[in-house]
């Protein structure tokens, strides 16, 4: 709720990942983190891919393809 209603918002929350690809990084307790990549466009907060961690590559290339196709939309 931060991130959407404080857009733009840095780190510790956002981390910016190249290409217009953000990352919402929040800690659940027992040591686990949950993750939400996003990207921005036309006013909105796209969500692309959210998930408590497991490995960063195979959620990253998950994340940068949505915004591939949501870009190719036309939005």
């Amino acid at each position: 709720m931060r991130v959407q209603y404080r857009w733009p918002v840095g780190m510790p929350l956002v981390d910016g990942l190249g290409s217009g690809l953000y990352e919402v990084r929040t800690s659940l307790g027992t040591k686990r983190e949950a993750r939400v990549y996003f990207c921005e466009g036309d006013g909105l907060l796209v969500l692309l891919d959210g998930q408590i961690k497991k490995t960063r590559t195979a959620d990253l290339k998950l994340a940068r393809r949505r915004m591939k196709e949501f870009e190719n939309e036309g939005r």
